[in-house]
C-alpha cells in the first residue's frame, strides 16, 4: 500500500510546543506529534482514535486521561505520540455508539464488540513500524498497557515499557477490569 507524507507544521499546545506530520494509509489519516528534539531511544505512545474520551471527555473509558498523560511525559522527556485512527479499537464511530448501547443494557466491551459481529479488538499496528522507520528510530520507550501493542512491533527494539497510570472513576471502573482480566492490560 502506499503511503502519503504530509510535510511537517509545528503545534504549539497546552502540553508544550510540538511538530506533526500525517501518514494517509489508504482513507486513514494518522497523525505524528512529536518533539523538536528526539532522543535516539525516544518514548513513544501508540494511541488508537476515541472520538468521545479524547475531543469529548466520555467517562466511560480512560483515552483521554492516557492521551494527556503520554502528551505531558513526551513534552518533558521528548519523543512522540503516533496517532492512529482506529475509532473504537477499529469499528468506527456508528459501531462504537452501538456498542455503547449494547454496554448500557450490560454487556462489557468484549461482549458488545462479539455482539456486532466484531472481533475483540480489530486494531493493527503495521503502519506504526512504518512510521517509526520514516524518523529512523530502530529502538523506543514504549508507553502502553497493551501487550498486543509489544507484540505486533517485531522490527522495534523495545527496550522498556512504561505503564500509563490513569486513576479509574465509578463509569469506567467495569471497562478497565475487563481490559485487564480479559485483554491481558497491564493495569
Amino acid at each position: 500500500m502506499r503511503i502519503n507524507i504530509s510535510n511537517i507544521a509545528n503545534l504549539p499546545s497546552r502540553f508544550g510546543q510540538f511538530k506533526i506530520q500525517t501518514f494517509q494509509e489508504g482513507i486513514k489519516e494518522h497523525l505524528v506529534i512529536f518533539t523538536e528534539s528526539i532522543a535516539e531511544v525516544p518514548l513513544v505512545r501508540v494511541h488508537s482514535e476515541c472520538l468521545t474520551g479524547d475531543a469529548i471527555g466520555s467517562l466511560k473509558c480512560d483515552c483521554r486521561d492516557q492521551l494527556e498523560y503520554a502528551l505531558e511525559a513526551i513534552s518533558k522527556e521528548g519523543g512522540m505520540v503516533i496517532y492512529l485512527r482506529q475509532e473504537g479499537r477499529n469499528i468506527g464511530l456508528l459501531n462504537k455508539v452501538n456498542a455503547y448501547a449494547l454496554q448500557d443494557q450490560g454487556l462489557d466491551t468484549i461482549q458488545a464488540n462479539h455482539q456486532l459481529g466484531f472481533q475483540t479488538d480489530e486494531r493493527s499496528y503495521e503502519i506504526v513500524e512504518f512510521i517509526l522507520e520514516h524518523f529512523g528510530i530502530k529502538a523506543i520507550k514504549l508507553l502502553t498497557n497493551n501487550p498486543k501493542k509489544m507484540e505486533s512491533l517485531t522490527h522495534i527494539d523495545i527496550v522498556e515499557r512504561r505503564p500509563v497510570v490513569i486513576e479509574s472513576n465509578k463509569h469506567n471502573a467495569g471497562y478497565l477490569k475487563t481490559k485487564k482480566e480479559q485483554m491481558g492490560h497491564m493495569l
